[in-house]
């Protein structure tokens, strides 16, 4: 394999207010690449996670210190979870050829410390890039934000929004056929996704564009038990709307707000706030890196869920778009327009 002298890359070039112009928002250029010094890798980018936590890593409305991770600030390459192939190594840990997985960014090859790098798990026959969504970090968040509102077969009915997402079509199978709760309802874009949803092990799945979605969502959490715990990954309306179907004691699983990421002054607000004190519920925001230790524990449990035959993970819990190099943004904003179905990967 011949060793590249240089690299294209995405640099941030300003940071979005509302919704993102890929025009003006990210730069392509090529850049001379380092030479390795010792426990370092040259690696190439072969898979691109796309995630709508990278919405809020380069936002100008946020404070750094009220960020969980440092953001992308103007002219550093767009930050990003890849799946790569080593290229060149210095390091006794990594070989020519190894696949990795690294957070290096929309960049063709990238040199970076043998410790950034996580060795590719194999598990039986399943696509490489699973471990970028249902064993990797979607996979470990759907594990992680049940545990945080201590989700257990106790609870009788448990509604996740974003339901045919990476991390949604997860918490659907999760919650279902590992926890054993007794309803599980998931709220998806399209009849079609939310069939696809029910096939995961949904009791029930409501397409949240329908006419009558509020009455639908009415009818299948109603009173007085209403709702147990709601894992939320989108925010705005849908967070207000779940607030008045929660039940006395209610957890809320507080995963992401994409409905609002691109909204800026626009967002929606939260109307129905009284619900939470009168039915005393909990909100918990969570983030994934707060899991860190438990890591490997949440990995060998969503493998036994394969193994064993009780979770889903196939083709259709991710999209996978060829994409040319140059194409990057774009593939990763349909992210933010619903056109994936479980994990968006973007294959270079």
């Amino acid at each position: 394999m011949s060793i590249p002298k240089e690299t294209k890359q995405y640099l941030l070039a300003e940071k979005p207010t509302g919704s993102v112009n890929l025009t003006s928002a990210f730069k392509l250029v090529t850049t001379p690449l380092p030479e390795l010094k010792d426990n370092q890798v040259l690696i190439r980018t072969k898979y691109l996670s796309n995630d709508p936590a990278q919405r809020g890593w380069i936002s100008p409305q946020r404070a750094p210190d009220r960020l969980y991770v440092p953001p992308v600030e103007v002219g550093e390459v767009m930050r990003a979870r890849n799946i790569c192939t080593v290229v060149k190594s210095t390091s006794a840990n990594f070989k020519e050829g190894q696949t990795v997985v690294a957070t290096s960014g929309w960049t063709e090859y990238a040199v970076v410390d043998a410790k950034e790098c996580t060795p590719l798990q194999t598990v039986g026959s399943l696509k490489e890039t699973h471990f970028l969504g249902a064993l990797g970090a979607t996979g470990l968040t759907a594990m992680y934000g049940l545990d945080v509102v201590e989700t257990s077969a106790k609870d009788q009915v448990l509604v996740v929004s974003g339901a045919a997402g990476a991390t949604g079509s997860m918490v659907v199978q999760i919650a279902k056929k590992l926890l054993g709760v007794k309803t599980v309802i998931g709220m998806a874009g399209t009849d079609e996704k939310c069939a696809w949803v029910r096939s995961l092990g949904a009791d029930i799945c409501l397409n949240y564009k329908a006419k009558d979605f509020k009455k639908q969502l009415r009818d299948a959490t109603p009173g007085p038990h209403y709702v147990d715990v709601y894992f939320d990954n989108v925010g705005g309306a849908i967070l207000d709307l779940m607030l008045s179907r929660m039940g006395k004691h209610g957890r809320v699983a507080c995963c992401g707000a994409v409905s609002n990421y691109d909204a800026g002054d626009k967002a929606e607000p939260i109307r129905a706030w009284g619900e939470v004190i009168s039915q005393r519920i909990q909100l918990k925001g969570f983030i994934i890196f707060d899991a860190l230790p438990r890591f490997g524990e949440y990995t060998q449990k969503l493998i036994k869920g394969y193994k064993d035959g009780k979770l889903s993970i196939s083709d259709e819990n991710e999209t996978i778009v060829k994409a040319k190099f140059e194409d990057i943004p774009k593939t990763w904003l349909t992210l933010f327009e619903g056109a994936n179905t479980g994990k968006l990967v973007t294959e270079i």
